[in-house]
């Protein structure tokens, strides 16, 4: 008998913080490596955010919150909901935990039994697939590459679609891609979904913050869609929007049976989150979101800066993200070309070729269900993100 379970030893190790970790693990011996792996604005957090946080400790916010987390707080959230998002929830329908990652892990296992199929668009996020696997279910993923912006159709949906469906999970925008589902798109997605009503919906909104629309454009969501509320789940959290990531606040909003239980399975395994940082989430949503906008803007600046320079180097094929902070070419031009003896036989080996040759940490497309690509974080500086792609195009070009 060993001593690992089988349901740990089935599981993928997350190929992002595998890298980070690499990444750190060479700076500290002394390599100059610029780290474009890891999937966390490199912005401080606000200080209005901060200041919440230390006057929560000094008025003695320090003990158990109720497992969903501080009414204050889901309250917040409703209203953040109505206001930026038209969706009409209430605080018993709010599930606040440590981080968006968790909320989307126990609406998995408190809905999913061994042998449902949950479908997945896929490039999708690394976690998405063993998650699934995690509760027993079998994920099903339905490809959309480079030619369709990342983004599958009705018609991929209902050829996905089998009596052993129970759930859809959808990012957008997404992560590792940043393409964002416009109306018409959904609205496919949604007349396919109608015809099935026994299918959940899981909608990762964690990046809609993080979007390059035109002013006046706005964020849609199936929640837009009336017939398919009553089956739908949306997670958000403050990690991305506010440079909250270490603070570990995400939520759920979800019918009231479906909330309910995710916070029965919630509360056997890990209760509530941080009081002092749901104090500091809540000054996040009710506070002044000036700085949503200028990190935003930052981001976009640096899109743009990321997918010039990409375009220069040889054989990478980009799309033009229009969210989150990604970017995702297309690299398999290089698989079989080599440097001297080293053969370039996957994109992951692509990947490692840049980390020891170029010194720059990327995610391989692999670990996202997409091998050929890449994956870039350009939440970075402006300089790191030059002399990066400098260094890539160098290391690329050594490549014949």
């Amino acid at each position: 008998m060993g001593l690992i379970s089988e349901r740990v030893s089935s599981l993928a190790v997350s190929a992002t913080l595998a890298m980070s970790q690499k990444s750190a693990e060479l700076k500290a011996s002394g390599v100059d490596v610029i780290n474009m792996s890891v999937g966390e604005p490199d912005f401080d957090t606000p200080d209005f955010i901060k200041e919440a946080a230390k006057k929560a400790i000094d008025e003695n916010y320090s003990r158990y919150t109720a497992v969903g987390g501080y009414l204050s707080l889901r309250q917040a959230i409703c209203e953040k909901l109505r206001k930026e998002n038209g969706m009409e929830y209430t605080p018993d329908q709010i599930v606040v935990g440590n981080g968006a990652k968790q909320e989307l892990a126990n609406a998995i296992l408190a809905t999913i039994n061994p042998g449902d199929e949950v479908i997945i668009p896929v490039p999708a996020w690394v976690s998405y697939v063993e998650m699934v696997k995690l509760a027993g279910g079998v994920p099903v993923t339905v490809e959309a590459g480079l030619e369709q912006n990342f983004k599958i159709n009705g018609k991929q949906l209902e050829a996905a679609i089998t009596p052993k469906s129970k759930m859809i999970m959808l990012n957008s925008p997404s992560n590792p891609t940043g393409s964002i589902y416009t109306e018409p798109e959904l609205r496919g997605l949604a007349e396919v979904l109608e015809r099935h009503p026994e299918i959940l919906i899981l909608s990762d909104e964690i990046y809609e913050h993080i979007n390059f629309l035109a002013p006046g454009e706005r964020i849609h969501s199936l929640y837009d869609f009336e017939a398919l509320r009553e089956r739908l789940m949306v997670v958000n959290g403050v990690s991305k929007a506010y440079a909250m990531t270490g603070w570990r606040i995400g939520y759920i909003a979800a019918p009231t049976v479906l909330a309910k239980a995710i916070t029965k399975l919630q509360g056997q395994y890990t209760s509530g989150a941080s009081s002092i940082a749901q104090k500091a989430a809540e000054a996040a949503y009710l506070g002044p979101q000036d700085c949503v906008r200028e990190m935003r803007d930052a981001f976009e600046r640096r899109r743009d800066l990321i997918v010039m320079l990409a375009s220069e180097i040889p054989g990478w094929k980009c799309n033009v993200p229009q969210g989150a902070f990604y970017l995702f070419p297309d690299v398999s031009w290089y698989i079989g070309k080599k440097n001297g003896d080293r053969v370039i036989e996957s994109s992951a080996d692509y990947v490692m070729y840049l980390l020891e040759e170029a010194h720059v940490a990327t995610v391989d497309g692999g670990a996202f269900c997409a091998p050929g690509y890449l994956r870039l974080s350009y939440a970075t500086s402006d300089d790191n993100i030059r002399e990066a792609m400098r260094r890539i195009k160098e290391a690329s070009a050594k490549l014949k």
